[in-house]
């Protein structure tokens, strides 16, 4: 495998109005032998464990909006692996803090409407040439530190934040550590607590490209647009 897109954290509905191209753009250039979506591609913002905006749809309604967008998403992507998540995994975590077993519940294909071609994991690991790397939506800030830990590379979203790569090297292998930032709108109404903090979501996503990672920044306008240009 030469090529993997590693998309996160676009928090559908409330993802970037420009994300859907800004990915497109990118299979276009790269053409991905593989991408992962590494998690939370869906906000459930009514279904969260925390006060919900009575502004923002209701639980349904949200449903309704991310089945649309999870349908144009699948016409860029019909195959993708995803991450399971703590937002995307809302439905389940809800029904099991009510006593519901998991044999009443519907897939995540089947909640959302997506494809057949879309699988969700706990977890990926996958070996790329000398490169062992494993995916999961969150390990911990510093991401490095499991690296080192596991002996593998990491790729991670869920800190909307932070958008690096980091390296640790030992005398058998190089390792790295990669956290690919978000797709979302900041403006949405879903993610008004972050206006009081002074970090800001960083728009990107990530590329391993022949074992090595690189991060692909969704540059943007004065007025919060996509460029329309990779760089």
């Amino acid at each position: 495998m030469s090529t993997i897109l590693v998309i996160s954290d676009l928090h559908i509905p409330s993802h970037h109005q420009d994300a859907f191209r800004f990915l497109k753009k990118i299979k276009e250039v790269y053409n991905p032998d593989l991408a992962i979506n590494i998690g939370d591609e869906v906000d459930m913002h009514a279904m969260s464990f925390h006060d919900s905006d009575p502004d923002l749809p209701s639980a349904g309604d949200e449903l309704k909006l991310a089945k649309k967008y999870i349908k144009q998403l699948a016409k860029i992507f019909p195959k993708m692996a995803l991450v399971d998540s703590n937002h995307g995994s809302l439905a389940y975590r809800r029904a099991k803090a009510n006593g519901m077993p998991a044999a009443y519940l519907k897939s995540y294909n089947d909640i959302l409407g997506a494809p057949k071609g879309w699988v969700w994991h706990d977890e990926l690991i996958i070996k790329d040439g000398n490169t062992e790397i494993m995916f999961r939506h969150q390990f911990k800030k510093n991401p490095l530190i499991c690296a080192q830990q596991m002996g593998m590379s990491v790729v991670q979203g869920h800190f909307h934040e932070s958008f690096d790569v980091q390296y640790a090297s030992s005398p058998n292998k190089l390792l790295w550590a990669m956290t690919v930032g978000c797709l979302i709108d900041k403006r949405s109404l879903a993610f008004a607590y972050n206006k009081t903090n002074c970090k800001r979501p960083i728009i990107g996503c990530g590329l391993i490209i022949e074992g090595q990672p690189q991060l692909m920044p969704m540059i943007l306008d004065k007025h919060g647009r996509w460029i329309n240009e990779l760089r």
